[in-house]
């Protein structure tokens, strides 16, 4: 059974806590209330998110400031942040967002289904993303381990432990890569920042995950040869 993702939603108002928790109800995920930038860091010391929905005026530590806090910290700088503010204050305003490491940017009130269809991608991005990290943990008990398979010898089974899963775990991110590519094409054609710094922050991650891959095995990358752009 996999495991559902958790979501944070940051407000210090109840009522907006409440409408988020009615719109991303649908996602069926885990829904992590936070009252407060402090109330959030500390939620993040001990789990782990697939995306934040963060309010910007807040009392106190505001999002900007939060957001700061969260990319500072190695556990949790790469985790997705949507900044939601019910005062527009032009460019500089929506600047300082992307500036302070959001990936999105909305003003209230915002379309319901539009704010879901975002969040939603963020999660599944998250749920390939850990089911990945578990495949490469198996693989590399399997590769340490050595262990043949019936009427193999040691070395025998660790090869074919290396070429067969390697190259299963190279297909599954080749799927996710796809997906991704074909994402950032869709992010592309709307032309504006929050695409842009959405693409990256994928681009980003599968870049990590292929590098964690052919370290493991270079002779194994992506199946059918050279990655986008490479001869």
């Amino acid at each position: 059974m996999v495991q559902k993702a958790k979501i944070l939603l940051v407000d210090d108002r109840p009522e907006n806590l409440l409408a988020l928790e009615a719109i991303l109800s649908a996602l069926d995920q885990t829904l992590v209330r936070a009252s407060s930038g402090e109330e959030a860091l500390k939620a993040l010391l001990t789990d782990d998110f697939a995306v934040i929905l963060l309010d910007v005026q807040m009392p106190g530590m505001d999002g900007f400031e939060t957001a700061a806090h969260i990319k500072r910290r190695e556990r949790t700088r790469d985790i997705p942040i949507i900044f939601l503010t019910a005062i527009n204050h032009g460019p500089h305003h929506t600047f300082r967002g992307y500036a302070a490491g959001a990936v999105d940017y909305i003003s209230k009130p915002f379309d319901p289904w539009v704010l879901r269809a975002k969040v939603s991608v963020f999660v599944e991005l998250y749920v390939k993303n850990c089911k990945l990290k578990e495949q490469a943990a198996l693989l590399r008990l399997q590769l340490e381990s050595g262990q043949p398979l019936p009427g193999e010898s040691a070395a025998a089974g660790k090869e074919q432990a290396n070429g067969g899963l390697l190259a299963e775990l190279s297909a599954r991110l080749a799927a996710v890569e796809e997906q991704a590519e074909a994402l950032t094409k869709q992010l592309d054609e709307s032309a504006d920042t929050a695409a842009t710094a959405t693409a990256t922050h994928l681009e980003r991650k599968l870049a990590g995950l292929r590098r964690a891959l052919d370290a493991l095995d270079p002779g194994v990358g992506r199946p059918g040869g050279a990655f986008p752009g490479e001869g």
